[in-house]
């Protein structure tokens, strides 16, 4: 099929190609050009802060450790935030001026920041691009600024584009904000006429050299659908966001509407050493005297209610023996054997309701500032509830830390609810559960 707006090759200043695939699955639903190297640009930016979030996580580095601009980073050329040699800013800003204003200077600090050297970044960026079977890219910088042998592929920078929406889903709404405070000062998203102009659109990233032309990889969802389209070679920003726009369109047209999400393998975490490092546990690095406890202690309470220990049995050896989505239909299965979950009728917002009902609490939180929480269906028996909060907790462990299990008796069945969360954990423990088949719905704090 070829696209209405889709000019001839012959007429376009650098090589064209795309792919549409549904992120989903990874069905590929269109492809031209897909596998030929070309230059990407700023699309660079993303393997930079997919490692900028690995780092966090990995406790690295923090989202508020402050960094030196070194003088390479300084001298980088537009896109930029304005960064001068020694001067002091938070990480967190950095990633904002990397994400939304594709800033070249904010990109290379990341790297100085991280691996202490462009080369070294570039080595890590490699190393990751391999291990998620980006096999035709090759990175020289973090920013894309062209440059001898930094090359990729539109089906590379797809996959890219997948994992970052599907390993880092607390950080991807950076991708959607029409502005954001970088620091210095305000920036605008380079995307964002396409943002405003196609509907369900919510990143990711775009580039522009003469030698790359115009790209994009975008991605937006409509219902259960979520498609992403990456464009190398447009001959402008315009020309860029309609043909992506066409594309989307191809997508959402030929996109099941139910279908199971299939796993997506995250990397391995690699580090600045690129050996696999901790058995995929995290890694927290500690200089000097600790400041201040990780975790608050617990307040004297009444001793819970004791739970089924064939209960946590059961979960634990199932949550160990398959992957989340087996383990979730298995659980299921089991508890519809006494009877289907009811879908919940309405949701509760607010304390009020839940004082006046019989709750079963079985883990407290005193994480202060943590007011949210999150359902995750209405049951026939407590047991059923307890059970499937089990076997959440069991998969969301690092999600959901600090949180409380609680099973909440009204007159139209258990409620199954985590209490205690922070607004942010909770959509992100919805949007990782939903995105896994289980329904979940936010609870927001009394009075909000």
């Amino acid at each position: 099929m070829m696209l209405a707006a889709l000019a001839p090759l012959a007429s376009r200043a650098a090589p064209y190609a795309a792919m549409v695939m549904d992120a989903r699955t990874g069905q590929v639903f269109h492809a031209e050009n897909a596998t030929t190297r070309l230059h990407p640009a700023s699309l660079t930016k993303m393997m930079t802060l997919y490692i900028a979030f690995e780092a966090v996580e990995r406790g690295e580095i923090s989202l508020d450790t402050v960094v030196t601009i070194p003088r390479q980073a300084a001298a980088e050329p537009p896109s930029e935030l304005g960064l001068v040699t020694g001067q002091q800013i938070r990480f967190r800003y950095l990633i904002r001026a990397a994400a939304v204003k594709s800033a070249n200077d904010a990109a290379t600090a990341i790297a100085f920041a991280i691996s202490g050297s462009q080369e070294a970044f570039a080595a890590r960026m490699n190393r990751t691009a391999r291990a998620m079977g980006m096999n035709s890219t090759n990175f020289i910088n973090a920013h894309g600024l062209t440059a001898n042998g930094h090359m990729s592929t539109a089906a590379d920078m797809t996959i890219l584009g997948r994992h970052m929406i599907y390993d880092w889903p607390q950080y991807y709404n950076l991708f959607s904000r029409r502005t954001t405070d970088a620091g210095l000062r305000e920036v605008s998203n380079t995307n964002r006429r396409f943002l405003d102009a196609y509907a369900g659109a919510d990143g990711i990233k775009t580039g522009y050299t003469n030698a790359a032309g115009s790209n994009l990889v975008a991605s937006a969802q409509r219902g259960s659908e979520r498609i992403i389209v990456t464009v190398f070679g447009a001959p402008s920003s315009a020309v860029r966001n309609q043909r992506v726009m066409e594309l989307m369109d191809l997508g959402f047209s030929r996109a099941p509407s139910q279908v199971a999400v299939a796993a997506l393998q995250r990397p391995p975490y690699l580090g600045n050493q690129g050996l696999p490092i901790g058995g995929g546990s995290r890694t927290i690095r500690v200089s000097g005297a600790v400041q201040e406890s990780m975790r608050p202690q617990v307040r004297p309470i009444a001793a819970p209610p004791p739970v089924d220990a064939t209960l946590i049995a059961a979960a634990v050896a199932e949550a160990v023996e398959a992957p989340s989505p087996a383990v979730a239909a298995a659980l299921e299965a089991a508890a519809a054997a006494e009877g289907p979950p009811m879908r919940p009728e309405e949701i509760v917002l607010a304390a009020a309701e839940v004082a006046e009902e019989q709750e079963v609490v079985t883990r407290m939180s005193t994480n202060s500032g943590r007011h949210w929480g999150i359902n995750v269906g209405r049951y026939n028996s407590n047991y059923q509830a307890e059970r499937v909060l089990v076997r959440i907790a069991l998969n969301e462990m690092a999600t959901l830390d600090g949180g409380l299990r609680r099973v909440v008796r009204n007159p139209r069945g258990f409620d199954a609810n985590f209490m205690g969360l922070s607004r942010e954990n909770a959509e992100l423990a919805c949007r990782r559960l939903q995105a896994r088949g289980t329904q979940c719905f936010m609870i927001q704090p009394a009075g909000s």
